[in-house]
């Protein structure tokens, strides 16, 4: 019979570990941040759509903007949720537009109303649009990031 040699399988045993570790506890923290870094991108998209207000004294609004921020991060089995919040009162008329009463003299403005439906500027609504649409190119960089990570190729 022949002799086969010396074998170093330090280098397996080393893979196989990563392997046990992507599958028992990392996998779960990873997909958490994934999660949070969809949530930060889309923060950050709502808050470029969201309309400052500007006023004829030279001051600049920036409420409804600075108000928005991320809540919970939540599982429920294969899937997250994210929840986005603005506390602020007026969010969701300009969300998604309001009534008002045209001719009513509106003394903030200084002037009267004219239109009886004000169109919302949906910021909310076409950034998760945005978002939903780079998900998954999100996810495939960083699934090959962590892969990289995991099997320590450079």
């Amino acid at each position: 019979m022949g002799r086969w040699g010396k074998c170093e399988f330090s280098e397996l045993k080393k893979l196989a570990e990563n392997v046990n570790a992507l599958k028992d506890g990392v996998a779960n923290e990873f997909t958490k941040e994934i999660a949070n870094e969809i949530a930060m991108r889309l923060l950050r998209r709502i808050k470029q759509k969201t309309p400052v207000g500007q006023y004829t004294d030279g001051r600049t609004g920036g409420t409804l903007r600075n108000g928005w921020a991320i809540g919970q991060i939540t599982q429920k089995g294969n899937s997250y949720t994210i929840e986005i919040i603005n506390p602020v009162e007026y969010a969701s008329y300009v969300e998604y537009g309001h009534r008002q009463t045209p001719g009513r003299f509106v003394p903030a403005i200084g002037k009267k109303l004219k239109k009886s439906w004000v169109k919302g500027r949906f910021m909310m609504t076409l950034s998760i649009n945005e978002i939903e649409m780079q998900i998954p190119s999100i996810v495939t960089a960083k699934v090959w990031e962590e892969l990289k990570r995991c099997f320590n190729v450079k």
